[in-house]
C-alpha cells in the first residue's frame, strides 16, 4: 500500500491532481488507514500511471475515462480503443498543421524585416494588418482550438 505522497512521487503526478482524479472518478476512492490517511494499491498505481501516460499523449479526461472503461473489460474487441486513438492522432495532426502554418508565417515576417527602425519593421506591419499574411493561420478566436 502506498500513501498519496509516495504514489505521487512514483508516478510523477502531483497530490492535488491525484485527489482530483479520485473526485471525478478516474481513480477509485482510496482505502483509509486508522489515521484516515489515503492508502493506494498496486492496481491504483498502475491506473494512475496509465492516466498520466494518456495525458502526456494529449488525451482528454473524457477519452481517458472511456479508455479506462475499455481496459476494465479486457475480453472485448479493441475497435473502440483504436477509434479513440485515431481521433487523438487526427487532433495532433490538425494541431501540427496549424503550428506549421504559424511557423511559416513567423519565419516570413522575420526574414522580411529589415531590422532598422520600427517605422519600417515588417513584423509590426504584418501584425497590424492580417491581410499581409500569406498563410491561413488561426485568428484571435481560433488560437485555443
Amino acid at each position: 500500500m502506498l500513501t498519496i505522497g509516495k504514489l505521487g512521487t512514483s508516478t510523477g503526478v502531483k497530490v492535488p491532481t491525484i485527489r482530483y482524479y479520485e473526485q471525478i472518478g478516474l481513480l477509485p476512492e482510496a482505502e483509509r488507514s486508522a489515521g484516515n490517511q489515503r492508502l493506494y494499491t498496486h492496481k491504483a498505481h498502475e491506473r494512475l500511471a496509465f492516466i498520466r501516460h494518456a495525458r502526456e499523449l494529449g488525451f482528454s479526461l473524457e477519452a481517458i475515462r472511456d479508455l479506462l472503461s475499455l481496459s476494465d473489460d479486457p475480453d472485448q474487441p479493441c475497435a473502440a480503443a483504436d477509434a479513440i486513438a485515431k481521433a487523438q492522432l487526427a487532433e495532433v495532426e490538425s494541431r501540427l498543421a496549424r503550428l506549421t502554418a504559424l511557423k511559416t508565417e513567423l519565419e516570413r515576417m522575420v526574414v522580411q524585416c529589415a531590422g532598422d527602425r520600427i517605422s519600417d519593421c515588417r513584423v509590426i506591419e504584418v501584425l497590424g494588418d492580417h491581410s499581409l499574411c500569406v498563410t491561413n493561420h488561426p485568428t484571435i478566436g481560433d488560437a485555443g482550438q
